[in-house]
């Protein structure tokens, strides 16, 4: 190989190897740092929102565990979103179990099917109180607790609070990937709240006040959206001033997990619908990050062909490693996620793989995702 292209190659190697490493150690790093708030026994009075369609069994499983959280002032909203099922007489028995429950039905339609931004406009407009925090049907919360972490990381300031939403554990390969692909997104997407760029948040675990949303008008440009109530409204209204994150394990929600990998890629498609919504920078540093760790891949495997390269690239692919992996390691101990992190040497290169072929689908294919 001509002695210029492997040169140009060993700097391509070396710029993706920095910049893996900054952005490691500046963004990945940064929330097994944070320190949260005191809880500062202003117990803020709280309307937890739900958006729900047919979810008949997760509502009768669920609800009583948010019903039932240790907090003095909350009152919980379901929207039943033109559900076909059981939800509206699951949620009359409930009703008549929790007296701080209420709910409301949207009917179905034939004509069109509005979407989730409606059924969550309703939700909010419903609410008494300020403080919103959200959450989804087939959510529950990690401990009694929860409202209680969340609610504060609120002050004067703080207007939106993201946290973590990670999948129920199950035996099998594929749930550790989907925990694992969970895991890091929260710790990245954290990381650059902190670093003053929020871009993103889960809508099974994130709160916000009720002016900001009355303020922004937020879903109003994004109705053509099959998705992205949670990440539009972080890209309309979030700043490094007025956000912050609670990641301890009080704070979390667990979800069920996707059973099939047809089922996690619709998920995944459906999110990354709001991708082309986030600002440029942010596009910039997703690109970058999964762009370079795959170079210091590919160029690593490569480099075994030239024998004088080895030594080199394998200990500077090996350091990157040992980075991620102690970085991530803090980060699971910080919010209870015990030993994932070790996935790492497993899903670090077949993740972005997944994910791009999902997002190159979601570029070439004319059908319309909805919230199901």
């Amino acid at each position: 190989m001509d002695e210029s292209i492997l040169y140009t190659l060993g700097g391509i190697f070396i710029f993706s190897w920095l910049f893996q490493l900054f952005y490691q150690l500046f963004f990945l790093l940064k929330p097994s740092h944070f320190k949260p708030l005191t809880y500062d026994n202003k117990q803020r009075p709280l309307s937890v929102i739900i958006c729900a369609k047919n979810e008949a069994s997760n509502l009768k499983n669920f609800i009583p565990k948010i019903c039932n959280q240790n907090y003095p002032n909350f009152e919980v909203i379901v929207v039943n979103d033109c559900s076909t099922d059981d939800s509206e007489m699951v949620l009359a028995q409930l009703k008549t179990e929790f007296s701080n429950l209420y709910y409301t039905s949207i009917p179905l339609s034939k004509q069109h099917y509005q979407g989730k931004k409606l059924a969550l406009t309703i939700g909010i407009k419903a609410a008494n109180n300020e403080h919103l925090v959200f959450t989804d049907a087939d959510c529950y919360p990690t401990s009694d607790q929860w409202l209680k972490e969340v609610s504060s990381q609120f002050t004067d300031e703080k207007q939106i609070v993201i946290g973590h939403g990670r999948f129920e554990k199950q035996k099998s390969f594929f749930n550790l990937f989907l925990r694992y692909e969970t895991f890091f997104n929260a710790v990245q997407y954290m990381g650059f709240a902190l670093r003053g760029k929020p871009f993103m948040a889960v809508g099974r675990n994130m709160a916000y006040t009720k002016s900001l949303f009355e303020q922004s008008d937020v879903f109003k440009p994004y109705l053509n959206m099959a998705s992205g109530d949670d990440d539009l409204f972080i890209r309309r209204c979030a700043n490094k001033h007025n956000t912050t994150i609670q990641l301890n394990y009080d704070s979390q929600t667990v979800s069920l997990a996707p059973q099939s990998f047809s089922e996690w890629r619709t998920r995944k498609s459906r999110h990354l619908t709001t991708a082309p919504a986030y600002r440029f920078g942010i596009k910039c540093w997703l690109i970058m990050e999964p762009l370079t760790r795959q170079i210091m891949w590919l160029l690593t495997l490569c480099s075994l062909f030239f024998h004088i390269f080895v030594p080199l690239t394998i200990a500077l692919f090996a350091l990157r490693m040992l980075t991620l992996h102690i970085v991530l390691a803090k980060a699971a101990n910080k919010m209870g996620e015990n030993k994932l992190f070790w996935a790492t040497s497993i899903f670090d290169f077949i993740t972005p793989w997944l994910v791009g072929s999902v997002w190159v689908i979601n570029i070439f294919s004319a059908k319309k995702k909805k919230w199901k």
